[in-house]
């Protein structure tokens, strides 16, 4: 059986299960802090039966200052998926799923306009989850990644994948084709 719950500062000593894998992306200690204290809400752990941390999941909600307002890259009040991720023994279970929904629920209820992320273009299996639960590629991001695990260039792209919230009824927020549609690293504002 799997629980979800808020992080909590202790939860920093007993992420192994999930950190030591080459998948996750590892952080400094204040920037887990940081994520805890700005946006408590919408940082969410899995458990399994014997208290070990299986999953999880950081997130914000943001907007881009006023001086980005009037680019063609302005991002209004959203939500961002910042790390996800569940541990080898533990995936192919759901997790990855009821940890996102919980996402897209805090962020549904702070008025967030989407949900988006960033993940590597060769990483199929994750765009297929992130299509499989409704989104969708917003843009390409060239060279975003300074490493290209395929070898076949200095740099791997992301695609910018959105799901639109429920204050986006007009879907404004989604574009058809995202993939076509390319920026560069710097075009993108990062707070």
């Amino acid at each position: 059986m799997t629980a979800l719950r808020q992080f909590e500062p202790q939860d920093l000593l007993r992420m192994n299960l999930t950190n030591l894998d080459p998948l996750t992306e590892n952080y400094n200690i204040d920037f887990y802090l940081h994520y805890l204290i700005t946006w408590p809400s919408l940082f969410t752990i899995a458990e399994d039966q014997h208290g070990n941390i299986i999953g999880y999941m950081m997130g914000k909600v943001e907007e881009d200052p006023l001086w980005v307002k009037f680019t063609p890259h302005y991002l209004p009040w959203h939500g961002h998926v910042t790390a996800l991720t569940v541990a080898p023994q533990s995936r192919r279970l759901g997790l990855a799923r009821l940890l996102t929904a919980a996402l897209e629920r805090g962020c549904e209820e702070q008025k967030a306009w989407f949900v988006d992320l960033f993940v590597r273009e060769g990483n199929e299996t994750a765009v297929n989850l992130y299509k499989g639960m409704g989104y969708s590629i917003f843009r390409r991001v060239l060279d975003y990644y300074s490493d290209d695990p395929t070898g076949r260039k200095s740099g791997e792209d992301a695609f910018d994948m959105r799901k639109p919230l429920g204050r986006d009824k007009k879907r404004q927020h989604i574009r058809k084709n995202g993939g076509n549609y390319t920026v560069l690293p710097e075009d993108i504002y990062h707070g």
